[in-house]
């Protein structure tokens, strides 16, 4: 079995910049993390592969440093690692995003599971997991708390629901999007950190991974950032003491003021 898996290195502070002229994230000078949601993504494909045999490719795009995400990836059990770093994929959004990464698992080749985190810490929109399924032309499974079973040919998982869960089986290779509730992440052993400072990090650029240039960085996203801005600060609420009644003719009488 071979297992995909995507993160993405995110920025440990709530505190961010945008970049007045192309509306992004400014990420030079901030501490950087692996996505908290893509470490349940990397916890899984271990499990799974302690449980069926195979091997855990790790694949993120970003600047050169994310290289420091994939060693930790590496120290916590994948076994090799590729940084797909190119100047031309700066300002991509999901959808080119997810199109890059797309464009290196078909060069990886056979793989039987992609898996990546529900969502991204910065940008929290869930777009770029089921982005990777189009492209990849293959089926998806969002917010999975739980695998089930895994065979050659398929897998049966549990998803998430807002009424409770769902029972689903999907044809491999397919992908995945998990939540926190379907593992408890694993600390670096001793032995990976040391294999993980000595592990050669594969690195892709658009060339390499034949990408169409009109469908990466801000040319090729066709989402537009218009205008970014910072809500203004919500008054205090107002606390209403007395019987029934009397709540009632002073909410009344603030409702009128408002009006």
């Amino acid at each position: 079995m071979h297992i995909v898996i995507c993160i993405k290195q995110v920025p440990n502070t709530t505190q961010v910049r945008i970049n007045p002229d192309t509306n992004t994230l400014i990420r030079e000078g901030v501490e950087c993390i692996i996505n908290p949601f893509d470490m349940y993504a990397i916890e899984e494909g271990i499990r799974l592969r302690e449980k069926f045999g195979g091997k855990i490719t790790t694949v993120s795009m970003g600047p050169p440093q994310a290289e420091t995400a994939l060693r930790e990836a590496v120290s916590m059990g994948s076994d090799e690692a590729i940084l797909l770093t190119d100047r031309r994929f700066a300002g991509s959004d999901t959808w080119a995003t997810s199109y890059v990464l797309s464009r290196a698992i078909k060069k990886i080749g056979d793989f039987s599971i992609v898996i990546c985190g529900k969502q991204a810490s910065d940008g929290d929109t869930a777009q770029v997991g089921p982005g990777i399924a189009t492209h990849l032309d293959i089926p998806q499974v969002t917010y999975v708390k739980k695998i089930e079973d895994i065979t050659e040919k398929r897998a049966r998982v549990e998803r998430m629901t807002e009424e409770g869960f769902e029972i689903i089986e999907t044809p491999l290779p397919c992908l995945l999007t998990v939540v926190k509730e379907i593992n408890e992440p694993r600390l670096p052993s001793l032995k990976g950190m040391m294999r993980a400072k000595k592990v050669a990090v594969t690195k892709w650029n658009a060339e390499d991974v034949n990408c169409d240039f009109d469908k990466i960085g801000l040319d090729g996203s066709p989402t537009r950032v218009i205008k970014i801005f910072t809500p203004p600060p919500r008054k205090g609420g107002v606390i209403l003491k007395g019987d029934t009644h009397e709540i009632v003719d002073k909410l009344a009488s603030e409702l009128r003021n408002e009006l």
